[in-house]
């Protein structure tokens, strides 16, 4: 078992800053990634001199590569393709690379684990061919792969940027499906202090929507009954506009309706969490500085609430200096003085998510799946199944988990817990912070025997006292050992 300073699980935006920080003020830092390279979701396939598609992705996407340079010019280690699965209350932390757990204790953890799609189930979103405007983004960073005549259904920022970006790489979707509701402008406007604030963030979706209408993309608003039809595969996408039926044929579906904080992690750690009314997501409770409930462990970026990636870079900065000043690297003092700014910048940052959570909630529909449609893919769960079960006062969570494996699958309930919640807080008449969540395990992620095992080297093994010092594989075929009772 080694010791560092400072362990960073996720190599995003806010991993990079606070790996880099810590590690140039002279703490021993490990940085973990599931990834190949740095940058995260949000800068995947980045690298220090850019990415082929520069120009397509655009310069939000390209301030990456600063991240990137700094990060590999950083005394630290960097450890790519590595699977977290478990970190304990004491912090240490587990991890797979190549078919091979390794642990370390660190004296400080920072979780910088980012933020997932949250699910938007309909019937036939399981079909081939229907996936997610995130993953399609995936595929365009790192295989350069655009999809032609996509239909896109959903709402957000995110929707109309990848939906801009396939124009310019010359693969502009067929249509835009969009859900969002006449009403929620009007709730929005509350917060419109906020949003001139962030009046930037203003001028780029507006340039957005503008280069989509210029492009002649189909858009199609107050969609609702959105429904995947197909044999093999998907053929159309059927749903109301304003009322009236549309059925427009497709072999690409890309949904989206937000992201939500990735919070499998800390709700195995036990940390305490809270539910966001706003973003209608769980979160974990924080202090000013990002500090968990857990002595030594913070979190930051897109893992602790939706803020962006500039957010996210800056609260890495933020957790880092935390920690320098815990270590020992950092005087009070000095951890005064570049706090202070950075709570100030985040603060003037996350000024327009009020204002952008409330025009783009996910759509109804989302929140209320018809009773046909499957919200648990690992299990192939329906809505109508979670639903019967909370008209019959089965309506804690993680009952209906045990008795529809609702959760249990490959995923653990990363994608349909949210929607489940939601389910069972309308049939119950509550909130889903009434409702809470499932209870997480380790491991957090698909676990091999043998990655587990490797952790205890042969000599150290229970089963040493029974193997045999003589050779097992003479012509004799003597006994590797004798039983007890002979």
């Amino acid at each position: 078992m080694r010791t560092v300073d400072v362990c960073i699980i996720g190599a995003g935006p806010a991993g990079m800053a606070a790996a880099t920080q810590c590690a140039n003020a002279g703490a021993s830092v490990v940085l973990l990634d599931e990834q190949a390279r740095a940058g995260g979701q949000i800068y995947r396939a980045i690298t220090a001199d850019g990415h082929p598609l520069s120009e397509v992705l655009g310069p939000d996407y390209l301030h990456g590569a600063s991240l990137v340079q700094a990060l590999d010019a950083a005394p630290l280690e960097h450890i790519t393709e590595a699977m977290i699965w478990r970190v304990d209350t004491d912090r240490t932390v587990y991890w797979s690379r190549h078919g091979k757990s390794e642990q370390l204790q660190a004296k400080r953890i920072i979780l910088a684990t980012g933020a997932i799609e949250r699910s938007f189930p309909f019937p036939g979103w399981t079909l081939p061919g229907v996936m997610t405007a995130g993953a399609s983004q995936i595929l365009l960073k790192t295989a350069q792969v655009a999809p032609h005549n996509a239909v896109m259904v959903g709402t957000g920022p995110l929707l109309y940027l990848l939906a801009a970006q396939l124009i310019s790489a010359g693969a502009p979707p067929a249509a835009i499906v969009d859900t969002q509701m006449p009403g929620s402008y009007l709730k929005a406007s509350r917060h419109l202090a906020g949003a001139l604030q962030g009046h930037q963030y203003l001028v780029k979706g507006l340039k957005l929507l503008r280069q989509i209408k210029q492009a002649g993309v189909a858009h199609y608003t107050q969609a609702s009954d959105i429904e995947a039809v197909g044999e093999q595969a998907v053929e159309q996408l059927r749903f109301r506009s304003k009322g009236k039926a549309v059925s427009l044929e497709a072999t690409t579906v890309l949904s989206h309706i937000g992201v939500i904080p990735n919070v499998q992690l800390t709700r195995a750690m036990g940390l305490d969490h809270t539910w966001d009314s706003v973003q209608r997501c769980w979160r974990p409770v924080l202090d000013t500085f990002h500090n968990t409930s857990l002595d030594g462990v913070a979190v930051a970026g897109d893992g602790s609430g939706i803020g962006g990636a500039k957010v996210a870079e800056l609260q890495g900065s933020l957790v880092a200096c935390e920690a320098l000043r815990s270590l020992g690297y950092l005087s009070q003092a000095q951890n005064q003085q570049q706090t202070e700014p950075l709570l100030a910048q985040i603060g003037k940052e996350l000024a327009i998510r009020p204002f952008l959570d409330t025009l783009y909630p996910p759509p109804q529909q989302a929140l209320a799946p018809a009773d046909r449609t499957i919200v648990c893919r690992c299990e192939e769960v329906t809505a109508g199944e979670i639903r019967r079960l909370a008209r019959n006062q089965c309506n804690g969570i993680n009952q209906i988990k045990s008795l529809t494996r609702c959760g249990m699958g490959p995923c653990q309930g990363r994608y349909c817990g949210p929607t489940v919640a939601e389910i069972i807080a309308t049939e119950t008449g509550t909130q889903p912070a009434h409702v809470g969540y499932y209870r997480i395990r380790h491991p957090i992620k698909p676990l091999k025997l043998g990655e587990l095992v490797s952790l205890t080297p042969i000599e150290n093994s229970f089963i040493q006292p029974y193997q045999s010092k003589e050779n097992t594989h003479d012509s004799n075929h003597q006994k590797a050992h004798q039983p007890t009772h002979e």
